[in-house]
């Protein structure tokens, strides 16, 4: 069961001003420390130590992520099925990388679907002017 009615703050008052979170303490009382600590860690990752190692890098290094460039591919636009093929054969002879590739074939069906969605509506408004609109509301 609830402490407190729905609306009602179990501190209608706040955060006492001057309160310092748990965080903020813990910072503050290893930064005296700090440079001794990175001085350790160092010497215990020279030393062998891996995961002393692996946390110096990731701080000092961190991981490089791929960057995108510009690239010109030879796509119709009006076959998708055929730009798709070309995205793929261009990832296979490595002009662009899996990840451009992806995101290109994600973002043709998306247009396939957008392509496939005005195509329903063109035949709806075709079949509506032969036969006539339905008397039926949507529900």
């Amino acid at each position: 069961m609830a402490k407190f009615k729905p609306g009602q703050s179990g501190n209608p008052a706040g955060k006492r001003p001057g309160t310092v979170c748990k965080m903020t303490k813990l910072r503050q009382s290893i930064e005296a420390d700090l440079p001794e600590i990175l001085s350790a860690m160092v010497t215990a990752a020279k030393q062998g130590d891996t995961t002393a190692a692996k946390l110096v890098m990731d701080r000092v290094l961190p991981a490089l992520r791929p960057t995108d460039q510009a690239v010109s591919l030879p796509l119709a636009g009006d076959d998708l099925a055929a730009d798709g093929r070309a995205i793929i054969q261009a990832t296979g002879n490595a002009d662009i990388t899996p990840e451009q590739a992806s995101r290109l074939l994600a973002g043709l069906g998306s247009l396939a679907r957008v392509v496939e969605v005005g195509e329903l509506i063109k035949r709806i408004e075709s079949l509506e002017a032969k036969y006539g609109e339905s008397d039926r509301k949507p529900s």
